[in-house]
């Protein structure tokens, strides 16, 4: 059986269509179809070479929802379900070798230092080729965990789950955000939408959230998730900011602080939000944007304030983000804005890069 794929060939160029044969399945391998696929601002920089981690030629796309096509031989998910053909699922974009330090030792899979990713680091050059999301099929290795979806959910509205998602879990995870504190969220992607779901569920509150002017929809789309506060930043100062975050936390400032636009004095200026006592985390940056300031005795020192590092997730958060979207409780549905066939990929790619996309997604 053939199937099609986007395939990146050369960095700087635009993906072109590509057909492969779908091969055998060894011991433990799915073969997935592809219901969506997402396209991630980080497929963006991929694109353009940004990413030291992406071999070329490459089938973008770590961000996937599909059904069982064919099994090598029997298979449960991680709760345990045994899985057939026709299943809806997700699997854990990451492949990690489950025997280093972080894997066995710290039980953090994610900071693998032989983690590859479907999409990312695994190139189409070599056989089984299908690799990425960005095709018709997905060749999962026998090693891959798989989440059984059975709610009835679009599985379009699903893929966010599978990297913002899950990212967010991650840092919400690592936050300790505990009922009643006060949250401050830098940017209204859809990884800022998933820290105030998960900040609401918690109790959380308040919930401020930062944003440009070009924001204002997902400005808007923040306070239906839950967020208290809207920001629009543009034309103010660094010390405008944080007088406002002061004034909606009774003068302390926030007791978690997300900085999830991935920008590097978005970074810096996160610092200046936080309460003392308080916990800035980073989960937006995900390719090299250089070096950034900081004052190690005013934000970090005086005030006792933690700065956290979030480096992508493992498959208990991308549980934890399927099952949230799955419940219903919140309007994930509206994050997904472009759909697109998939050999509209590159128009898929410039949508993301100029910030005309929400969400957008692939259906092959």
């Amino acid at each position: 059986m053939k199937t099609k794929a986007a395939v990146l060939e050369a960095f700087k160029t635009p993906i072109v269509m590509r057909e492969f044969e779908t091969l055998s399945l060894a011991e433990g391998e799915v073969l997935l179809k592809i219901l969506a696929a997402g396209v991630c601002g980080s497929d963006v920089h991929i694109q353009k070479g940004e990413d030291p981690r992406t071999p070329i030629p490459i089938i973008l796309g770590h961000e996937g929802v599909g059904r069982i096509a064919a099994l090598g031989g029997p298979k449960k998910d991680v709760s345990g379900r045994d899985l057939k053909e026709g299943d809806l699922v997700v699997f854990e974009r990451g492949i990690m070798c489950g025997r280093c330090r972080s894997c066995v030792i710290l039980k953090r899979p994610a900071l693998c230092a032989s983690r590859r990713t479907y999409g990312i680091s695994v190139s189409s050059k070599d056989p089984p080729h299908l690799r990425g999301c960005y095709a018709e099929h997905i060749h999962l290795m026998a090693s891959a965990h798989l989440i059984r979806i059975d709610a009835a959910v679009d599985p379009a509205v699903l893929v966010p789950a599978t990297c913002s998602g899950a990212t967010a879990a991650n840092a919400f995870e690592q936050s300790g955000t505990k009922p009643g504190d006060a949250v401050v969220i830098v940017g209204p992607g859809p990884l800022g939408l998933f820290l105030i779901a998960m900040a609401k569920q918690a109790g959380a509150g308040p919930i401020i959230v930062m944003g440009m002017a070009a924001d204002r929809a997902r400005l808007d789309l923040c306070r239906l998730f839950g967020a208290d506060h809207t920001m629009v930043v543009d034309g103010t100062s660094i010390e405008d900011r944080e007088a406002e975050v002061r004034k909606l936390t009774s003068g302390l400032g926030g007791d978690v602080v997300f900085e999830c636009t991935g920008a590097r004095r978005a970074a810096e200026d996160a610092l200046h939000f936080a309460a003392p006592g308080g916990t800035v985390l980073i989960p937006g940056i995900a390719t090299p944007v250089g070096q950034a300031s900081v004052s190690f005795y005013e934000h970090l020192a005086r005030w006792n304030v933690r700065l956290q590092g979030v480096w992508v997730s493992d498959t208990s958060h991308l549980r934890r983000a399927a099952l949230l979207v799955s419940s219903g409780g919140f309007p994930f549905e509206k994050i997904v804005t472009h759909r697109f066939p998939l050999a509209q990929a590159n128009e898929a790619l410039v949508a993301v890069e100029k910030r005309e996309a929400m969400k957008a997604v692939l259906i092959p």
